[in-house]
């Protein structure tokens, strides 16, 4: 039994300010985080590792060493089985550009965004990519509150998708945001076998860096 993926709809599920992770196969952590640190938004960054901390930890560091600066994005990282997994801290929304790259050499990278936080409704966001190509993307919510409303990608990957969406009832106005976050996040973690270790990322100490400016 594995903890999945559909705990990131609860309310602050990780952060303040909602949650940005990435989940990869056929890559380790350390890699993915290397390759992660280069696909970061604005100006090149480099990867300082800051021991091994959990959430609250990494958190005071950024406050009490980085000033809580709008440049400021961290991470820890791991592995569960065949999974890596990066959770992202800081500055992290809407910061990552193209996964493309991150995704090379044969590599599947699952990015699961949310702002919980943000002025304006953004929906909660999910993108794969592999081998450089991005294979299924959409907007958990399935409106036009934020692009398109429908799941773009390879139609080989993106059309089962939508298959099973459609078949869990999705999209469904008439239920609260919050049954509208975890329903599609049920639908993937079950397709694609999507896991993230809830109980070690919420409570254990995790390889940690710091995205510096270089």
């Amino acid at each position: 039994m594995t903890e999945g993926t559909a705990w990131l709809a609860e309310s602050r599920a990780i952060t303040f300010g909602g949650y940005s992770v990435l989940l990869a196969r056929e890559i380790g952590s350390g890699e993915l985080v290397a390759r992660l640190a280069r696909a970061v938004h604005g100006p090149a960054r480099s990867v300082y590792p800051v021991g091994e901390l959990t959430s609250a930890e990494l958190i005071g560091l950024l406050d009490d060493e980085y000033d809580g600066g709008h440049e400021d994005i961290a991470l820890r990282h791991g592995e569960d089985g065949s999974w890596a997994f990066v959770v992202l801290y800081g500055d992290w929304a809407g910061g990552i550009d193209d996964l493309a790259p991150v995704s090379r050499d044969g590599a599947h990278v699952f990015h699961l965004e949310f702002e919980e936080e943000n002025g304006k409704p953004v929906p909660p966001q999910f993108r794969y990519v592999h081998d450089g190509r991005l294979r299924c993307a959409f907007n958990l919510h399935l409106d036009h509150s934020w692009g398109s409303a429908g799941v773009e990608g390879d139609p080989e990957v993106a059309g089962p998708v939508l298959e099973l969406l459609t078949a869990a009832g999705l999209p469904d106005e008439t239920v609260p945001h919050r049954v509208a976050h975890r329903a599609p996040l049920e639908v993937l973690e079950r397709h694609f076998g999507l896991t993230l270790p809830r109980t070690r990322i919420l409570d254990s100490a995790l390889p940690a860096a710091v995205l510096e400016v270089d």
